[in-house]
């Protein structure tokens, strides 16, 4: 069920809002945004009111507040420039990378610097308004880290809560930033911190004692007179849609028909991923290339779907990333696609819910193999997916979900051989191991909902013990 927030006036600041533009014929309209985030807010925000702060996209528009079902929204505005530096600058250029284990060098730009302190400067400004006394202000992710400082600042009586739904680094990464104590004062004027796992709220722990002078031990940190709680919150699905989804009867039809037209006595692999560099797509293929090469199965035996999902595609090393990707999906067909049977499906779109669902019905091996990751929603929605009971999960140790999930089959991205071992694993692992293992992944995910998750999170913000 969704969460309460005991009557008391909340807001919600993500760097996007929970709707976007849709054009229909001459005129263009709002609708309510698909995704976990959205999923878990928008009843809470339309039963118990409150608001929602964010960037609806694009360059410029209008900043007028307006009303969506249910849910009052307010929009932060941003020039082209902005855009540049705060966006696809700081936040997509600089801390992304360094957030996840610098996979790719960050750049330290001043210039993007300044775009994101007056980018978090705007959203501050647009909260304030709509706070009254006492209210609560739920801040979400690594574009708004300043925002709370910003707010505190002005209004000491504001209970103000902050997630990062991406890793946070080791200190030792961490203090290469430039900004880096700023970055901390900015995130400790919050009074509750959650992060996807206790291994990154221990990160950020350490680097505050080292970087600030805060103090404290265990969760609770303290920082000028104020008192910060640190601890994870690892974020979950809405497992009555995924298996209500499928349960419907046009998930079975869908389902039959992917299985016939990949070839119904194929094994089918699958792997569903942002088109991102922290996802490992690129060393997944090489994982299936290596299976495929030590011959014990052929493009006969099985075939591996990729859907690749657009993203920042005006950034350059996700531009190289998808050349890099086709290239290696073009390589291995030549090599060992057989007439009438591809080794390696790749579609670079994004799929309706529905259809997302059948192909986690259809997959008898799903690949979640990311380099880095918080949490990583698309394990947990396979395994509610699988209402039957079978497939087989392989899952990367260092995603998040990897903590709650351990009857996956774990492996290490980095290691190619390790990988290529683990899918024939997969491949051929008895029916009775599969239901064993799928049903211990299934009582996980229904042991904690995305609803228990915001429920946690706004207990621990009104000062909840147990929370």
């Amino acid at each position: 069920m969704p969460p309460t927030n005991n009557d008391r006036s909340l807001v919600i600041v993500a760097n996007r809002l929970p709707v976007q533009r849709v054009r229909r014929g001459t005129t263009s309209t709002w609708q309510t945004s698909l995704g976990g985030l959205v999923a878990a807010l928008h009843p809470l925000l339309r039963k118990h009111g409150g608001s929602w702060v964010g960037w609806p996209g694009g360059e410029g528009g209008s900043s007028r507040a307006f009303r969506h079902d249910g849910m009052d929204i307010k929009p932060v505005t941003l020039s082209a420039s902005q855009i540049e530096g705060f966006y696809e600058g700081f936040s997509n250029g600089t801390l992304w990378p360094l957030y996840h284990d610098v996979l790719r060098t960050p750049r330290f730009r001043r210039s993007w610097w300044r775009s994101y302190v007056e980018v978090n400067q705007k959203f501050a400004d647009a909260i304030e308004p709509l706070v009254g006394p006492g209210s609560m202000v739920w801040i979400h992710d690594y574009h708004l880290q300043l925002v709370p400082k910003m707010l505190r600042q002005r209004r000491a009586d504001l209970r103000i809560g902050f997630f990062l739904h991406i890793p946070f680094p080791a200190p030792e990464l961490f203090a290469r930033m430039p900004w880096r104590t700023e970055v901390l004062k900015g995130l400790l004027a919050s009074d509750v911190i959650g992060f996807q796992t206790r291994a990154v709220a221990q990160n950020f722990l350490r680097a505050s004692r080292r970087l600030t002078r805060a103090t404290g031990s265990g969760c609770t940190l303290r920082l000028d007179d104020h008192t910060i709680r640190v601890q994870p919150f690892p974020i979950a699905i809405d497992i009555e849609e995924f298996e209500t989804l499928a349960n419907a009867e046009s998930a079975g039809e869908r389902t039959r028909s992917l299985r016939a037209k990949f070839g119904p006595k194929r094994k089918l692999v699958l792997g569903v991923d942002r088109l991102d560099y922290t996802k490992g797509i690129d060393v997944r293929l090489r994982a299936i290339e290596e299976v495929l090469r030590r011959g014990e199965f052929s493009a006969r035996d099985m075939c591996f779907v990729q859907i690749a999902v657009p993203s920042r595609e005006n950034v350059d090393d996700y531009a190289s990333l998808r050349r890099e990707v086709e290239q290696a999906v073009g390589r291995i067909n030549g090599e060992y696609a057989e007439p009438g049977q591809v080794a390696v499906h790749y579609l670079h779109r994004r799929l309706s819910r529905e259809d997302l669902v059948a192909y986690y019905m259809a997959a008898d091996v799903m690949m979640v193999t990311p380099l880095r990751d918080g949490m990583n929603l698309i394990a947990k929605e396979y395994a509610a997916s699988r209402i039957d009971g079978t497939g087989v999960l392989l899952l990367s140790e260092f995603a998040g979900a990897a903590n709650e999930l351990r009857q996956a089959v774990l492996v290490n991205p980095f290691d190619i051989d390790g990988m290529a071992k683990a899918v024939q694993t997969a491949l051929t692992m008895p029916p009775a191991e599969q239901r064993r293992r799928m049903r211990s992944l299934r009582n996980a995910v229904h042991s904690y909902d995305l609803y228990d998750w915001a429920a946690r999170f706004l207990g621990a913000l009104r000062g909840d013990q147990d929370a």
